[in-house]
């Protein structure tokens, strides 16, 4: 991956600069960081705290749209059940995502360099075009994402209003989950979660250099912001709506507690039929899904590039 570089001497000379005299602390601590971590600790640490801002700030929206994937409602209506619920309930289930994507947006980013650099060195003068090492490297931290996904399924249970009298908090979702049907009720709907992982992670990466480089040229620190907010922004909307409908398989399949597993296609030809055959009902909240991802992969991308070249 391309990362994009920006001037960043203001936090590494000596002398007084504009930016060193406003922040010379938060720069002087960003450096201390960098230093303790290395350099391939950083990607980590700047994904989670990445990760961790955009969740705080979404998470409603992501509210209103996990009701529209289960249940193919209005975004009205979804609203409506949300107001229904309460204020209280309104960040139910906020703990799950914040650890599950705070973790896999820290791996997403961090294996990713790492992988990449170990292919790289191993494909070093095999003849093998960097851009097939780079996608595989993606590939293979998106797969490795998945291993988290008990966060998600967890997630899944406490947003759905069907089971708030089940399930009080995330410790005790998991603790019936495992006590009353074991580790593999945690993994319910692993299958479009790795079908949607890897190939996305792919896109992502492969694609950020790219559409960065055909953003107008800016040499402030603010434009750089803007310019990665825009690119990670138009990424995320655009995947969320190419995978959007293994994102409505996976909130269907993962909204079941106990019985048989059902594959894949099997639960989307159930969707199908449910919602009459309709691909505009089986997309119903890819809209609000398309601004969601615009504003969370903005967030992930600016934060994570700024936080980058901050350390």
């Amino acid at each position: 991956m391309a990362v994009s570089t920006m001037d960043s001497e203001s936090a590494r000379t000596p002398q007084p600069q504009p930016d060193l005299a406003k922040g010379g602390r938060s720069l002087l601590l960003a450096g201390s960081l960098s230093s303790m971590l290395g350099t391939r600790g950083k990607h980590y640490v700047c994904g989670s705290i990445a990760a961790f801002t955009n969740i705080v700030v979404t998470f409603p929206i992501q509210k209103v749209l996990f009701r529209q994937q289960l249940h193919g409602v209005l975004a009205s209506e979804a609203v409506r059940q949300l107001q229904r619920d309460g204020l209280r309930n309104l960040y139910r289930g906020l703990l799950p995502p914040l650890l599950q994507k705070s973790t896999t947006v820290a791996i997403m980013f961090g294996l990713y360099e790492d992988f990449s650099r170990v292919l790289l060195d191993c494909a070093a003068g095999s003849g093998v075009p960097e851009l097939v090492t780079r996608s595989f490297a993606a590939a293979l931290a998106g797969t490795a994402e998945a291993i988290l996904m008990p966060f998600e399924r967890v997630q899944t249970l406490l947003q759905d209003h069907r089971h708030h009298g089940r399930f009080n908090n995330t410790v005790h979702t998991f603790r019936t989950l495992l006590t009353e049907y074991g580790v593999k009720e945690c993994y319910r709907g692993l299958v479009p979660i790795i079908l949607r992982n890897g190939p996305s992670n792919v896109l992502f990466f492969g694609l950020r250099g790219p559409i960065k480089e055909q953003l107008p040229e800016v040499t402030s620190r603010s434009g750089h912001v803007i310019n990665d907010f825009v690119c990670g922004g138009v990424l995320g909307a655009g995947l969320g709506i190419m995978f959007y409908p293994l994102n409505v398989v996976k909130s269907r399949a993962q909204s079941q507690v106990g019985g048989a597993f059902q594959p894949c296609r099997e639960v989307l030809l159930t969707v199908w039929r449910e919602r009459g055959g309709s691909v505009a009902m089986l997309f119903r909240g890819a809209h609000l899904n398309y601004h969601r991802s615009l504003i969370s992969w903005g967030i992930i991308n600016a934060t994570y590039e700024l936080l980058l070249k901050l350390m």
